[in-house]
């Protein structure tokens, strides 16, 4: 079953009813609009593109952050939606295909997870996504800032430098398709 940005943002909307909530939802809802922005740019679905950014951290508000990325899945999973738009909570915080390649840390080895990012091919909507949660906090930035925004909060770990030379990879890889550079596309950042 297809997720429309309707459906999106009532899932959202459902968990706006908790005040804890308010910062995730408002990074997803930048996510999405960011991802809707770039996607029309390179000529894909950017509305399926939005609602991928609006669900991504949607796990975030069953019984907090920990682990949100396999909580968001199989509440996706649970509500009957296509497996696309339940594999955006597990892929859009690891870049490289690897569970090692965040800035939060060495997570806990979830096999389910581990094996799912080892195998899984990224589609372009999962990199778009991936792009965009490291743009935004509660609004758009480059990834400078936004790294220095992650690492001041959550501090850093071995594996901090890996994951920030994989996003700046990501960034050329999505500047290569746009044919400039992506943050032309949002010019108030620079």
């Amino acid at each position: 079953m297809k997720l429309t940005t309707k459906d999106a943002k009532n899932l959202l909307k459902e968990f706006s009813k908790n005040p804890q909530n308010k910062e995730w939802i408002t990074h997803s809802i930048c996510v999405g609009n960011c991802a809707y922005k770039i996607a029309k740019e390179l000529g894909i679905n950017a509305n399926k593109a939005r609602v991928l950014g609006y669900i991504h951290d949607i796990g975030k508000g069953i019984e907090g952050e920990e682990d949100h990325i396999v909580k968001g899945y199989v509440y996706i999973k649970s509500l009957g939606y296509d497996s696309e738009y339940a594999n955006i909570c597990l892929t859009h915080s690891y870049l490289n295909h690897d569970v090692n390649c965040t800035l939060g840390g060495i997570p806990n080895n979830i096999p389910y997870r581990t094996n799912f990012i080892k195998h899984h091919k990224y589609s372009i909507y999962e990199k778009v996504i991936n792009i965009c949660d490291l743009m935004c906090g509660t609004r758009p930035m480059t990834l400078e800032k936004r790294i220095i925004d992650i690492v001041t909060r959550r501090g850093l770990y071995p594996n901090s430098q890996y994951q920030i030379k994989e996003a700046f990879k990501l960034k050329k890889q999505i500047d290569k398709m746009l044919g400039y550079d992506l943050y032309e596309l949002f010019p108030h950042i620079k």
